[in-house]
């Protein structure tokens, strides 16, 4: 099993969908765009953007918002660690966006803010892409349907 947030139409594969999340922007309760109630691609223009080292299309951030809108951040910088991203955030060294089940606990803290992107808040869903042999094996549907509950369980609390 693979979890992905871009179902694909493969032959033999199944993308089951576990729950959907919204990417959300991370600040510093510093930053001069704390008081926003949404942010917009424009609002990048003159921040440095903190990411994981993976390819533009595969982040939230650029395939849903930056690339359609064609803006660039004023700087990019790649970080592994979704810790080490939430300190340069706190220190005001940057700013992120991060799936809003990834930061659940940081909305609670006074050195951050999370926005939602743009007015009408961007949603995606995380889909579980499973060999269509392996499907019916029943492990695998406890599985999907554990981390689809689970999920729904947390975006609750």
């Amino acid at each position: 099993m693979v979890v992905s947030s871009d179902p694909e139409s493969l032959n033999g594969i199944t993308f089951s969908h576990l729950f959907d999340y919204a990417p959300v922007f991370v600040a510093s309760s510093q930053n001069p765009l704390a008081d926003r109630d949404y942010i917009d691609a424009d609002d990048f223009r003159e921040q440095t953007l903190i990411t994981y080292p993976v390819d533009r299309s595969r982040l939230d951030i650029f395939n849903q918002l930056l690339i359609p809108a064609k803006v660039e951040p004023k700087a990019i910088r790649q970080v592994e660690l979704t810790a080490v991203i939430l300190l340069l955030v706190a220190s005001n060294r940057g700013v992120s966006v991060l799936p809003d089940w990834v930061v659940r606990e940081v909305k609670y803290s006074s050195d951050y803010v999370t926005r939602p992107l743009t007015k009408n808040k961007i949603t995606r869903g995380l889909f579980a892409a499973t060999r269509d042999e392996d499907l019916e094996k029943p492990y695998m549907r406890d599985l999907i349907q554990f981390a689809g509950e689970e999920a729904h369980r947390l975006q609750s609390v």
